[in-house]
């Protein structure tokens, strides 16, 4: 069975900075350890949208799939470390997530399949 999350957050507001953001999601610049990472704990679909700075992140995951098992991997990767630790200079918490959150869960409440 395949569960979808998504999750948001904000690029800091600055059109080099944003570019730059893009630019390192292109296919081959992402490394590929990062990818590896991300199939190998059951996420069968990531896709990470765009509007203005805003980021929306879809992802879709299998039943292996276990975020406290991925958060602790990802601990303890030195590329997904340092993945992170680029990131971060593009990104900016969103103003109501908890200290130390980036990606924000947003909460479903709208499914097409749900009415008649």
């Amino acid at each position: 069975m395949t569960r979808r999350h998504v999750f948001a957050l904000d690029l800091k507001d600055d059109p080099k900075i944003i570019s730059a953001y893009r630019a390192w999601h292109e296919p081959g610049r992402t490394p590929p350890e990062i990818i590896q990472s991300i199939r190998a704990s059951g996420i069968q679909s990531l896709d990470i949208h765009l509007t203005g700075n805003r980021l929306v992140m879809i992802m879709e995951v299998d039943d292996t799939f276990d975020a406290q098992a991925k958060a602790s991997a990802d601990a303890a990767n030195p590329v997904v470390l340092g993945w992170e630790a680029l990131m971060w200079r593009f990104q900016q918490p969103l103003p109501w997530s908890q200290p130390g959150e980036k990606w924000v869960a947003a909460d479903p409440i709208f499914t097409l399949g749900d009415h008649p």
